[in-house]
């Protein structure tokens, strides 16, 4: 699997309890919708007050392929510009991981 993971700040004009609310409310309702996907998380930290970000995002897909589509399709790019209204996109960093499960007890 590969995965997109962000550590993300959000916007100026957001507490960090209304960026959380958008963001697993409608916009997660809406990345659910993503064609490939096979793996979404979010996390969020549990001392805001201390943390460096707002939240932790993970998205996985099969293969770049599959990610590259995703986010090139109607619904990518509704997810994208959603985004961009509550989330500073440009300010935490990404990585695209390749993912080597070592336990999962789920």
């Amino acid at each position: 699997m590969v995965k997109i993971v962000d550590f993300l700040h959000r916007k100026d004009g957001y507490s960090h309890d209304e960026f959380v609310e958008r963001w697993r409310g409608e916009h997660g309702e809406l990345a659910q919708e993503l064609p490939g996907l096979q793996y979404y998380s979010t996390s969020v930290p549990t001392d805001p007050e201390k943390a460096a970000y707002d939240g932790v995002l993970e998205l996985g897909f099969e293969d770049m392929e599959a990610l590259g589509a995703a986010f090139e399709s109607e619904v990518g790019q509704e997810v994208q510009a959603d985004a961009a209204e509550f989330i500073d996109v440009d300010a935490g960093p990404r990585m695209i991981v390749e993912e080597h499960v070592h336990v999962d007890k789920e």
